[in-house]
């Protein structure tokens, strides 16, 4: 029993296997799981990222048309423009003032259609500055010509330009807090001739808000950056130009000259870096705004993710262990109890039984054992038998060989004397005969045969036939020759002809055929040898009794009892039929079809043999 133990003991290994497998599905599972959950987090937070950018780059549209319109507005105001353009002509100062009041009049106007402007300063081509804004209305610093935003408008066509968020106003030192800045260069419509400039000051604070919007973390960072990489906006307080690599200190703002850039109204997503990259192209101006959210702040998300996964990890393997220990001990003692009286039958000793309690699998296993050990003497007896019966069958045949050896001469002797005499048509009934006899007769090559033999002997048989029915019976073979190499049973189709002509076409009131013939299947993988015959027919009860025959004559059943209480017209078909069987196996054997008046076929199904080849060896003797 020292064997038993160690590591090559079947509980040894069957906890190693039962460990090992549930460890590796363990494994399996926690990485699929863990990165199937990486995956989602993450297209969760693109999905998010883009959606918010989204809605951002759509705030902005409307905010940016908004003041677009404001600007529009008072390009489109005839009474504005015409104003303009007198004002640096005017020498009258009463009418300069009123001019002044109503050019107040028309920016207020424009002041009070949104809550969110700061102030709107107009500036004639004259130099004169007329000015609407929240406190300190006037005071505005001299030299905002040489400014840059002026240059900027003063030298655009008429279109919409976005100065950004500035730290104060641009024109009105006394106002620091910080502004949105945005104008247009003013046209006389008429003549489409410059007649002024239009600043346009705003509350910072919806754009901002709208920024925000867009991160989807503490880190993350949101950016309005123009077409020539500034920065128009921002949620970052440090807006100097600095590599994207973190630091020690605050981050730093991007270089944007590297980053992917949309077209059109699509969204683009970038996870190539060590950054979530989103970025989204406004339709009114042409800023795209940039979500940079770091990568780890994504992975704290999963943090959570693997402390739990780990927990779970250590619970199962512990479980694991206990049930491998449990099950592999549940196992292993009835099949040691098995080995041990295994032994005893090994010895000789058939006397024994195991009696155990667990799977179902193996009380199966003890009781086919038990089972097997009391019947080992049943099998031993049967066997012996079974060698004593083959022996004797042995002795008779070769007993039955002097019996015909004696027939054979005579028949030759008969022959000879006809051929002398002349009589040619009985020498030849005599010569087929004796064909018929020694070929019967002669099971030296054991049971088995070729096709061809098996048709020589049926044209032997239906000489004598022909000879007896003359002009009653005809006979049309159509065998394919590659077939004629086929192995078939012996006395196969002959006992087939005999039953046809006797039962199917002697009762006949008319000329008979008897047509033989082959099909090859390759699907179904059978040569099929075709009988048939246009005799009387089988009447449908006789037909089903003679098919009941052939059933009962298979291997496993009672073949002696199945042909007690049969007529001798039903002996050779099922002799056939099961000689076919056990040569080749159950898909094989005889097919019988019959229609009273009109006929009957019998198909031999054998194996389909290789093409002028024999049939297969692995047929041969298949039970």
């Amino acid at each position: 029993m020292a064997r038993y133990h160690g590591m090559h003991s079947i509980q040894n290994r069957l906890f190693l296997l039962l460990f090992s497998s549930m460890m590796t599905l363990l494994i399996l599972v926690s990485f699929l799981y863990y990165q199937k959950t990486t995956q989602i987090i993450h297209s969760k937070i693109s999905d998010l990222a883009e959606k918010n950018v989204s809605q951002t780059v759509g705030l902005f549209d409307l905010l940016l048309e908004g003041y677009d319109s404001v600007t529009k507005s008072l390009n489109s105001n005839y009474e504005l423009t015409r104003l303009l353009k007198e004002a640096d002509n005017e020498k009258n100062i009463n009418v300069s003032v009123m001019n002044e009041r109503a050019i107040t009049n028309i920016i207020g106007a424009a002041y009070f259609s949104r809550d969110d402007i700061v102030g709107i300063h107009v500036m004639t081509n004259g130099g004169k500055l007329y000015n609407y804004e929240r406190r300190f209305a006037g005071l505005v610093n001299q030299d905002y010509t040489s400014a840059d935003w002026y240059s900027k408008l003063k030298n655009s066509k008429g279109e919409m330009v976005w100065l950004g968020l500035m730290k104060g106003s641009v024109i009105n030192s006394m106002l620091p807090e910080p502004v949105f800045v945005f104008g247009r260069q003013l046209f006389d419509l008429n003549n489409y001739k410059p007649v002024g400039i239009v600043l346009i000051e705003a509350d910072p604070n919806p754009i901002l808000s709208a920024l925000s919007n867009a991160s989807i973390s503490p880190n993350s960072r949101v950016f309005i950056v123009d077409k020539n990489n500034g920065v128009i906006a921002s949620t970052d307080k440090n807006q100097d130009d600095l590599s994207m690599e973190p630091t020690g200190e605050p981050q730093a703002v991007p270089s944007f000259n590297g980053l992917p850039r949309p077209k059109g109204n699509e969204i683009v997503v970038d996870n190539k870096t060590n950054h979530l990259i989103v970025a989204a192209k406004t339709a009114v101006a042409e800023w795209t705004v940039f979500g940079l959210t770091p990568k780890s702040d994504i992975s704290e998300e999963l943090v959570q993710t693997r402390l739990y996964l780990l927990a779970v990890i250590i619970a199962v393997i512990l479980l694991s262990t206990m049930l491998a220990t449990l099950i592999s001990r549940n196992i292993s003692s009835p099949l040691k109890l098995l080995i041990r009286e295994m032994k005893q039958v090994e010895l000789g000793n058939f006397r024994g039984a195991v009696n155990v309690k667990s799977f179902e699998e193996i009380n199966s296993l003890v009781s086919s054992f038990n089972r097997m050990v009391h019947r080992i003497d049943e099998l031993i007896e049967r066997i012996t038998l079974s060698s004593i019966s083959e022996k004797n069958a042995e002795l008779q045949a070769l007993q039955s060989q002097v019996n015909p050896h004696f027939l054979y001469n005579t028949l030759d002797m008969i022959y000879w004397m006809l051929d002398e005499r002349e009589n040619d048509r009985l020498g030849r009934v005599i010569l087929s005969l004796s064909h018929m006899f020694r070929y019967s007769s002669d099971w030296e090559e054991a049971s088995k045969t070729t096709l061809r033999q098996e048709l020589e002997q049926m044209r032997h048989y239906m000489t004598i036939i022909e000879n007896r029915l003359v002009g009653r019976v005809s006979t049309e073979i159509q065998v394919d020759n590659i077939w004629l190499d086929a192995i078939v049973p012996k006395m196969t189709i002959q006992p087939v002809i005999e039953n046809a002509v006797k039962s199917g076409l002697e009762p006949l009131d008319r000329p008979g055929l008897l047509r033989v013939s082959t099909i090859a299947d390759e699907e179904a993988n059978e040569l099929r040898i075709v009988i048939e015959d246009n005799g009387v027919g089988i009447h449908e009860e006789e037909l089903k009794k003679l098919q009941a025959m052939l059933e009962d004559s298979s291997p496993g059943r009672n073949y002696n009892a199945a042909q007690q209480g049969r007529g001798r017209r039903g002996i050779g078909l099922p002799n056939v039929h099961r000689r076919i069987v056990l040569m080749y196996g159950e898909p094989y054997g005889l097919r019988i079809s019959s229609e009273s008046g009109k006929g009957t076929t019998i198909i031999i199904a054998i194996p389909l043999p290789a093409i002028g080849g024999k049939t297969g060896d692995e047929h041969i003797n298949r039970r």
